[in-house]
């Protein structure tokens, strides 16, 4: 594999130096942004809970296992990361039944905020974003220059890549789905077959992204593109295009997109198209496997701005910054153009 694509180059010079990154869950925050208020009444009971070093697939099941439920009924926006404290919202279905105590859903681990209603259930992918606030401890270079480049990456942005957890240990997902194509390896179950589908596909979105970066027209738009809303991810398709996009994207109001691999024409033209197509040739057996896989085209914008950010010299020297990023995106994304984040061996494997 690439090492461009597993740790494409950076935009702001590399990092400062080095940071202890997630030593303790409360490091790392997570909290969701659902983007609307739920109706407070319908069959579907919203659960907001904090979470400390657990995944959200464990929390739904326990939630579900404290109502006797199916585990099925229980559905959740988004993973979180488990070696962290994190709030997000659960649903429940529930018609008829009233609405648990919370006392009644809470364990070690596991703190129930409120308890609402809602008529529709909660689906993978429908909230807004994530506010993180993530504290860098003990970190080996100068505040005054983190401060200068975090104004930097605040207003310039990072690239929108996908981060080292999308890939596994070592980027060994890659190799698995590689296999997996071949005929060399059968996936147990749905789930590990996704995960290997989605890192071969990131690997070829961060590889296009990548080779912006190297040609130097990362952040600066070609004939051909095709732009989209970083906030929600609908795409300008280039038959739809009013014609001021350009400026919309001088304006910071679109981004342009890199393709997300599978079945039918890219959506890009000319010189995007040109390039988009130059790159994934160099990987002729992840295309073909995304293809035969069913997946079809879809596309992701390549740029991630840090929205609310703020930064926080702590007593003793650590960092504190806070943003907030829209679904889909990586905090270490953001974090990689400051510095070398180096895990303690339990947060990595978590």
């Amino acid at each position: 594999m690439e090492r461009d694509s597993l740790e494409p180059p950076y935009l702001h010079g590399g990092p400062l130096g080095h940071a202890a990154f997630k030593t303790q869950p409360e490091d790392f925050v997570v909290e969701e942004l659902l983007g609307f208020e739920p109706s407070g009444v319908g069959e579907h009971c919203l659960v907001w809970v904090e979470k400390r070093d657990l995944d959200s697939n464990a929390a739904g099941a326990r939630l579900a296992d404290a109502l006797g439920l199916r585990r099925r009924l229980v559905s959740h926006c988004g993973l979180k990361d488990r070696h962290a404290v994190t709030r997000q919202w659960f649903s429940l279905h529930m018609p008829g039944q009233p609405s648990p105590e919370p006392a009644g859903l809470e364990s070690e681990g596991l703190r129930v905020l409120r308890v609402t209603r809602n008529t529709r259930k909660l689906r993978r992918g429908i909230h807004l974003g994530n506010r993180f606030t993530i504290r860098l401890r003990n970190p080996d270079f100068d505040a005054a220059a983190a401060e200068a480049r975090w104004s930097l990456i605040a207003s310039v942005g990072a690239p929108n890549v996908f981060g080292s957890q999308r890939f596994g240990n070592e980027g060994r997902n890659v190799e698995k789905a590689l296999a997996m194509f071949r005929g060399e390896f059968t996936p147990g179950d749905r789930l590990l077959r996704g995960l290997l589908l989605s890192a071969a596909r990131s690997h070829l979105f961060n590889a296009v992204v990548a080779e912006r970066l190297t040609r130097g027209c990362w952040d600066r738009a070609l004939p051909g593109e095709v732009f989209g809303f970083p906030d929600n991810g609908t795409l300008l398709l280039i038959e739809n295009q009013r014609g001021d996009e350009m400026q919309r994207f001088a304006d910071g109001k679109v981004e342009i997109t890199a393709p997300l691999w599978g079945n039918g024409e890219l959506h890009s033209a000319g010189e995007v198209r040109d390039l988009e197509m130059a790159v994934m040739a160099r990987f002729p057996e992840l295309t073909a496997g995304l293809e035969a896989a069913g997946l079809r085209q879809e596309r992701r914008v390549m740029r991630l701005r840090p929205m609310n950010p703020d930064f926080v010299i702590l007593a003793g020297g650590d960092l504190q910054l806070s943003f907030d990023l829209p679904r889909g995106s990586y905090a270490t994304a953001v974090l990689r153009e400051l510095a070398v984040l180096d895990e303690p061996s339990t947060a990595k494997t978590s």
